[in-house]
């Protein structure tokens, strides 16, 4: 029963325009949401998972997200995110889900001495065209670590990338999603300002 409510949710997602993006490695994706047996918690991922930082390093509001170096959601993401980086520190745990590149391209950015400019190297090299960042050599440690990140991500019922985890600002209720979002909607939903200028989220 779970695989149709998932297409239906799909087809709706499609009508609307497709407020949410995101990429999946179907059919085993509807499986894993299934399976999930980690409960999701901010908690079990800062004691497990292993990212970078991007956005304010001191700030007690973080926002963790699970992405593949090769996944074009999760570039608008990481696009989306860049005006909010004073509000809150974004913990970005690669993953490796939809090809051969994706395991070695984000171990080469756990291993760069400054993983923010690596990533914004790496998406401008894919939206040129380009597939990426060239995979680092001796990066054996790192690629273990996206095996466990992906792992993590499996258990907690993630099918989709990127996946948010993060505690509202406001409220305090953890707050998960599976997609990209425009910049006012992912302001919304974590409970941070709209930038100036920005359109209101739909």
């Amino acid at each position: 029963m779970l695989k149709p409510i998932r297409s239906l949710s799909i087809a709706a997602a499609l009508a609307a325009g497709l407020l949410l993006a995101a990429c999946n490695d179907a059919p085993d994706a509807a499986a894993g949401k299934a399976a999930g047996t980690t409960p999701v918690s901010t908690a079990a991922i800062a004691a497990e998972a292993k990212g970078f930082i991007a956005g304010s390093q001191m700030s007690q509001r973080t926002v963790y997200v699970f992405f593949d170096a090769q996944c074009p959601h999760c570039a608008m993401l990481w696009e989306s995110a860049k005006p909010l980086k004073s509000q809150a520190k974004f913990v970005w745990i690669p993953v490796g889900i939809l090809n051969a590149a994706s395991t070695s391209q984000g171990a080469t950015l756990l291993a760069s001495g400054d993983p923010v400019a690596a990533m914004d190297a790496h998406e401008a090299s894919m939206k040129a065209g380009g597939g990426g960042i060239s995979a680092a050599s001796s990066i054996d440690p790192q690629k273990d670590a996206v095996a466990k990140n992906t792992a993590l991500m499996t258990r907690m019922g993630f099918a989709s990338i990127p996946s948010i985890v993060a505690t509202h600002a406001q409220t305090g209720a953890l707050v998960t999603q599976e997609g990209a979002m425009p910049t006012a909607a992912l302001a919304n939903l974590l409970g941070l300002q709209v930038p100036a200028g920005l359109p209101a989220a739909q």
